[in-house]
């Protein structure tokens, strides 16, 4: 994937968090990064020093945890998330 289509997911992933009221922190530090709720408030937190392709891969992850079946996804986004999961089923 280039980078330019990894920043295009990027930005789609943080249009649907917004939908979806989620909240998309970026840190760095020693963590993989993933979701977490605090006070009702739900976070996806990224690792900002990691690879992009490896924040996409935990946003397709998280987002794959959720019901999306009521929400409208870009065909892209939709498939990318489809194949994070069938290859963390596959693992």
């Amino acid at each position: 994937m280039s980078d330019m289509e990894s920043e295009k997911l990027l930005i789609l992933f943080e249009e649907l968090a917004d939908k979806m009221d989620i909240n998309i922190v970026h840190g760095k530090g020693d963590f993989l990064g993933g979701m977490c709720s605090v006070n009702e408030e739900v976070y996806i937190v990224l690792n900002k020093i990691k690879p992009i392709n490896q924040r996409l891969s935990v946003l397709g992850e998280e987002f794959g945890k959720l019901d999306l079946s009521n929400v409208f996804l870009p065909p892209v986004l939709r498939a990318y998330i489809e194949d994070i999961q069938e290859n963390i089923f596959q693992s």
